[in-house]
C-alpha cells in the first residue's frame, strides 16, 4: 500500500499544503480512495469533510471534485473498493488451494492478511455507520453475500447440498467476520494472527467433517 501524508491523524489546518505530483487517472484515484478511506476511518463520515480527504491526498478541493461528486460519492467509492478487494484475494487464494482443507485454511488465511494490510478499510466496510445507511448497507451486506456464495461454491465440490450449503456458508461467513473483528478490536491482548488463523480453520473443518452426508 502506497504511502500517504499524515498517515497517523489528519493533517491540522495550519499545516503547510504540499501538492502532489499529476499522477495518470487510475493511479489518481487509487490515491484519493486511499486517502479517503484513512481521512474517515480517522474521524468518521461525518465529521470529516472533502477539505479533509484532499488535505490527505495532497490536492486541492477542485482536483477531488474533478472525479467525485460529493462526499457521499467518494465514500461509496471507498466501500465498494474494500468490498472488491476483499472478495477478490480471498477466493483467488482459496481456489488456487487443491484440497479442501487447504481451501479452508487459504481463504481464512487471506482473510486475515487483508486486514493487517488494510485495518481501516475493514473497519469502514462493517462499522455501524456502513450498515445503518441504507445505500452503503448494501455494498456491506453485498460483500457478506458474496463471500457466503463462494463458501457455497466450495462446499458443493465437497459434496454438502442444498439447503444445507447456504446456511452452513453464511455461518462460516458470520463466523469468520466477527472473529476478526473482534481480534482487531481487542488491541495489544489480541492472539498472535496465526493463532487465529488455526483456531478459525479448525473450528471451521471439524465442523464440516462431522456433518456426514447431507
Amino acid at each position: 500500500m502506497s504511502a500517504l501524508p499524515n498517515e497517523s491523524a489528519l493533517p491540522n489546518e495550519a499545516e503547510e499544503f504540499r501538492p502532489t505530483a499529476r499522477l495518470p487517472g487510475p493511479e489518481r484515484r487509487k490515491q484519493l480512495l486511499e486517502a479517503a478511506r484513512q481521512a474517515f476511518a480517522s474521524t468518521g463520515f461525518h465529521e470529516t469533510s472533502m477539505n479533509d480527504v484532499a488535505k490527505v491526498a495532497g490536492v486541492t478541493k477542485p482536483v477531488l471534485y474533478q472525479r467525485f461528486e460529493s462526499k457521499r460519492d467518494i465514500y461509496r467509492a471507498v466501500l465498494e473498493d474494500i468490498s472488491q478487494r476483499l472478495q477478490a484475494t480471498v477466493f483467488e487464494t482459496a481456489a488456487a488451494a487443491t484440497t479442501p482443507r487447504e481451501q479452508v485454511e487459504a481463504g481464512f488465511s487471506a482473510y486475515i492478511d487483508f486486514v493487517q494490510e488494510d485495518p481501516d478499510g475493514f473497519k469502514l466496510l462493517f462499522s455501524g455507520a456502513s450498515r445503518e445507511d441504507g445505500e452503503w448497507a448494501e455494498i456491506t451486506t453485498g460483500a457478506e453475500h458474496s463471500v457466503a456464495s463462494n463458501i457455497a461454491k466450495l462446499l458443493a465440490s465437497n459434496g454438502v447440498t442444498e439447503p444445507h450449503r447456504q446456511t452452513l456458508s453464511y455461518g462460516i461467513a458470520g463466523m469468520a467476520e466477527y472473529m476478526v473483528r473482534h481480534w482487531q478490536n481487542d488491541g495489544p491482548n489480541a492472539i498472535p494472527a496465526n493463532d487465529l488463523l488455526d483456531d478459525l480453520t479448525a473450528l471451521a473443518w471439524v465442523g464440516l467433517r462431522g456433518l456426514g452426508p447431507t
